[in-house]
């Protein structure tokens, strides 16, 4: 009889184990930031992952190479409208947005194909825009990363960077 209580003691706690690890958030939640531009509605679907002492730039995230721009799913960034980016067209539509980090200056490329995982599909000749931005060393770091989108651009901020990109 003992052993039969021991063995539903434990089925119990085990379930109870898997239930609370089931309910965790996960690493990098997603998030929604969503603005609106000269009339155009903007909405970026990404997943915010966090700094955690890790050098970003250059390091989790390295130079020179296709970044997802947050965590997990590539971001999406939507437009209901035609918008110039950077005094380049963009036309109204849903798209992967990538960036290309170096130390001074970040591609920033806006992908036809919205759907991906991470950027190890990525296809460059479905870029529908690449253009280029300086990033800005900023003032106090951002634990998580984050989007906004204000008047006139949006901005990428994580770490000790902001990357805005102009928008009209």
């Amino acid at each position: 009889m003992k052993l039969i209580r021991k063995l539903h003691f434990s089925l119990i706690a085990l379930l109870i184990v898997n239930f609370m690890n089931a309910q965790a958030k996960p690493a990098s939640s997603k998030e929604v930031a969503t603005g609106k531009i000269n009339g155009a509605d903007i909405t970026i679907n990404f997943s915010s992952p966090s700094v955690k002492a890790r050098e970003i730039w250059g390091g989790l995230v390295p130079f020179n190479e296709v970044w997802r721009a947050g965590a997990n799913e590539a971001t999406t960034f939507e437009t209901t409208k035609d918008i110039m980016v950077e005094g380049s067209k963009l036309p109204a539509g849903k798209y992967s947005f990538f960036v290309i980090p170096s130390a001074k200056e970040c591609i920033i490329i806006f992908n036809k194909e919205a759907k991906q995982w991470g950027s190890g599909k990525y296809n460059e000749k479905e870029d529908q825009l690449r253009v280029k931005v300086k990033p800005q060393v900023a003032k106090s770091s951002t634990e998580k990363l984050v989007y906004t989108i204000a008047k006139n651009k949006m901005t990428l901020s994580w770490e000790k960077w902001n990357i805005p990109v102009m928008i009209k």
